[in-house]
C-alpha cells in the first residue's frame, strides 16, 4: 500500500509471532527500528544480514530510507519478519524485483509456528515418564 500523504510504501511482514510494519521511501539508506538505530536494535551481524537480505538481493542498499515497527517474537523472528516486510515493500516499488526476491525465497511467509502445549503433558510432545509398577 502506498501512503498518498507521505509517498511511503507501507507493508507488513510476519514470522512466528513477530509482526513488522515496514515503511519504505526513496532516500539515502537510513534505517531505524522501533525509533532506534538499526545497528543498535539488531546488535549482531547475523541478524542484520538476515533483515537486509531483500535489499542486497535487489542491489538496493543505500537507495531507500526504511522505518520499521516490530513487535512480538524473539530476535530471529523479528529479523525475519523485517526481511519479509522489506521484500514486499521492494516488490511494490518495482515489479521487476519479483524474480530475484522469489529466487531467494523472500516473498514466501514461513508458516511454521510453535506447537501448543497439551493438557496432561509437560510440553507439546513430551510425555510424563511411564511407570509399569
Amino acid at each position: 500500500m502506498i501512503d498518498s500523504k507521505t509517498n511511503e510504501v507501507v507493508t507488513t511482514g510476519r514470522r512466528k509471532t513477530a509482526t513488522a510494519r515496514v515503511r519504505l521511501v526513496t532516500g539515502t539508506g537510513k534505517l531505524s527500528v522501533n525509533g532506534r538505530a538499526f545497528e543498535v536494535y539488531f546488535p549482531t551481524d547475523a541478524l542484520r544480514t538476515l533483515a537486509l537480505r531483500p535489499l542486497s538481493a535487489t542491489q538496493s542498499v543505500g537507495k531507500f530510507d526504511v522505518r520499521v515497527n516490530v513487535d512480538g517474537g524473539g530476535p530471529i523472528g523479528q529479523a525475519t519478519a523485517v526481511s519479509h516486510g522489506l521484500a514486499r515493500a521492494l516488490l511494490q516499488t518495482d515489479v521487476n524485483h519479483r524474480g530475484s526476491l522469489r529466487a531467494e525465497g523472500l516473498l514466501t511467509r514461513d508458516p511454521r509456528m510453535r506447537e501448543r502445549k497439551k493438557y496432561g503433558q509437560p510440553g507439546a510432545r513430551k510425555r510424563f515418564q511411564f511407570s509399569k509398577r
